[in-house]
Order: structure tokens, then C-alpha cells, then sequence
């Protein structure tokens, strides 16, 4: 490979000068070198250092973790967030003090086995715990061998991680691939960083193809994810058509669960008849007539100047009707009367447009989930 004898060489010199002085830097010890492996997972260095110590201080080794209910594990690990790591690390001291007789397996397919380790954690124990000759490759070390061989494939691709891969173990320094890694890791989180990379202060800047081609910020090449379309419940506008399919119609899988608008009960009504054109008014010529468009004049409460208009005496209407007595008086029974929604037509997948006043676009709601 050219100048890899020259790289890896330079790459150890830089890293012994210039490293950080983090504290799973100063210890050999297999159980506090996979603790922040697992920490350091999708978090930044600064963020793991005190709960690296307090988690040391709960379980200072592999077997008081082990002998510890998952309750006090989490509640260790509370606020780093992503709690799956915290549950594999438990499920994993315990395999290690149950399978291993309490010591780090040595061996890449042994140490992979357990919970929580893929390629890269195992990789990196095994190399800085054990000097073992195993390369790693995460987003640091694709962002220094992409720049520095000029890879301009997509590396999200499998074949393109496997060359990556196959590159980065070539790079090795045999013998000493801890401190090689280490150093890799290091140049990409401190030197060459995803936005303007310190190419003057890079110890291989001589060697990297990128620099000289003049765009190292453009590399790696990531291709960039599609995003799934929105589909609205609802679509509705003054003078705009809307689609508005029959009660029956069959949901998506994606949607079930949620709620809906009633829909039009004669779906080959006359789209000037509908009850939705009767109650909401014919459109001004003064809004959009494009189809979806949102007319941004009368939202949904009305304004002093527009109380007059067919909307607002439809809205007006709606405030002063009674709702229907979901509990009966003194009772705890559920629903006594039903809603006043009209009973559902006969399936049929007929699409029916209504010319409807005002624009209601109702989106899937996103309803975030923990990281456990």
C-alpha cells in the first residue's frame, strides 16, 4: 500500500505527543476498557468522564456488576441515555463471571459472543486491553481513511466497509494496535473532523490524497436516506378539490390505532351538496384555487373580519350545540349516548371530491420513544 509504512509510523509519534488525558487511558484492565467502550457509544467523551467514574465507584469490577440487580445497573447509568447499552453490559458481566470465570474472554469470536459486542466494541477491547492485532473502524477512522486514500464510494455500501475495513488492517501497527487505533480515533475526533478539517496540523498531511485533490471536507460519501411521505388524514380547501375516501376504506397498517374524521357518508354525492359545502360555504374568489393549497386568510378561529362569513356561523353553531352525555348522571357507567357522527356507508372504495372551505391537513403525530 503506498506510504502505509510512512503513516502508521507518524500516526503513534503524533497520538504519544498529543493524546487527551482520558481516564480509561491509564489502565490495562479489560472490565474498565469495555465499560467505556460501551459508554463512549453514540456519546461524547465529555459527557461519559463523570459517569464513567461514578459507575466505577458503584461496580468497581466484572463481578460486583454481575451480582447486581438491573434496577441498580439503570440507575447507575440514569441520564446517559440509550439504556440497551447499560442492559447488555449487565447481560455481559454476567456471561464473563458465569462462562469466563470472571475474565475477558481473549479471543475475537468468544468476546463477540457476548451481549452487546459487535465488530468494532470487540475490535477495540481486544486491541487496547490486549494488544491483539484488531483494527476498528468507526465514523472517525472512515473519515481519516476515506481522506486519506480518497474514497469517494458510498460508505454506508457493505463492499465499501469491507475495503475500509481491509484498509485499516493493512494501516496496522503490529504489536502495538491500541495505541495505533487510539490514534486514528484520535486524529479524526481532534484534526481531521467532519467540518473544517486542521489539515496544517495533520502529522500525515503529506500523504493524504484528499488535501492534495483540495476538498477533504467532501469526504466520506454518504448517500443521503430517502424520507417516507406524509400521508395526510385529511385534505381539505376552499376551492381546492379533496380526496375523500369512503368510511370503510381499509387503513394503513402504519395508522391503525389512530383517530380520524368522519367521511363524507354518500361518497358519489354531488361535491356541491355535500354536508361539508353546506355547512363550511362556497369558496371567495379571493383565496387559492390550486389544489392543496392553504388559505392563510380565516384560519381555523375566525378574526373580527371575517365573523360573518358561512365558517365562522358554522363555528358559531358547533359552540352553541349541547355534546352529547358521555356519562350518565351519577352514574359510572361508560358511554349512555352515542356520538352524533353518521352511521358508516356500505364498503365501497368510490373516491368522492368535495369543494370544502378551509384546509384542515391533519399528519401522523410523531410520538417519540426512549433509547432503551
Amino acid at each position: 500500500m503506498t506510504h502505509s509504512s510512512q503513516i502508521a509510523p507518524r500516526l503513534l509519534a503524533w497520538y504519544r505527543e498529543h493524546k487527551r488525558d482520558l481516564p480509561w487511558r491509564h489502565t490495562d484492565d479489560p472490565y474498565r476498557i469495555l465499560l467505556a467502550e460501551f459508554m463512549l457509544q453514540q456519546t461524547q467523551v465529555d459527557t461519559v468522564i463523570p459517569y464513567y467514574h461514578r459507575f466505577l465507584d458503584r461496580f468497581p469490577t466484572v463481578a460486583d456488576l454481575a451480582k447486581a440487580s438491573q434496577d441498580d445497573v439503570l440507575k447507575a447509568w440514569e441520564g446517559l441515555g440509550y439504556y440497551a447499552r447499560a442492559r447488555n453490559l449487565h447481560k455481559a458481566a454476567h456471561a464473563i463471571a458465569t462462562d469466563f470465570a470472571g475474565d475477558v474472554p481473549k479471543t475475537y469470536g468468544e468476546l463477540k459472543s457476548l451481549p452487546g459486542f459487535g465488530p468494532y466494541t470487540t475490535a477495540a477491547v481486544l486491541s487496547i486491553a490486549y494488544d491483539l492485532d484488531h483494527a476498528v473502524l468507526d465514523g472517525n477512522v472512515i473519515r481519516v481513511l476515506t481522506r486519506l486514500f480518497d474514497i469517494r464510494d458510498d460508505v454506508t455500501q457493505t463492499r465499501v466497509k469491507n475495503r475500509l475495513w481491509e484498509l485499516a488492517q493493512a494501516l496496522l501497527s503490529k504489536g502495538e494496535a491500541g495505541d495505533h487505533n487510539q490514534a486514528v480515533m484520535e486524529l479524526g475526533a481532534m484534526i481531521c473532523t467532519p467540518k473544517n478539517p486542521a489539515c496544517d496540523r495533520c502529522p500525515v498531511q503529506k500523504y493524504c490524497a484528499a488535501h492534495k485533490a483540495g476538498d477533504p471536507q467532501s469526504l466520506p460519501v454518504k448517500a443521503k436516506k430517502n424520507r417516507a411521505p406524509i400521508t395526510p388524514f385529511a385534505r381539505a380547501s376552499r376551492g381546492a378539490t379533496a380526496n375523500c375516501s369512503s368510511p370503510n376504506a381499509r387503513e394503513p397498517a402504519c395508522s391503525a390505532g389512530f383517530g380520524n374524521f368522519p367521511r363524507a357518508r354518500n361518497a358519489t354525492a354531488n361535491p356541491c351538496e355535500t354536508p361539508a359545502c353546506a355547512a363550511f360555504g362556497k369558496p371567495r374568489a379571493s383565496e387559492s384555487k390550486s389544489p392543496g393549497a392553504i388559505a392563510r386568510s380565516n384560519t381555523l378561529f375566525p378574526t373580527s373580519a371575517s365573523r360573518s362569513t358561512p365558517f365562522s356561523v358554522a363555528m358559531s353553531k358547533a359552540k352553541r350545540a349541547p355534546l352529547p352525555a358521555m356519562i350518565s348522571r351519577g352514574s359510572r357507567s361508560p358511554i349512555s349516548t352515542p356520538m352524533p357522527f353518521p352511521a358508516p356507508a356500505a364498503r365501497s372504495s368510490t373516491i368522492c371530491d368535495e369543494k370544502i372551505d378551509r384546509v384542515f391537513s391533519f399528519k401522523r403525530p410523531f410520538i417519540p420513544g426512549r433509547f432503551l
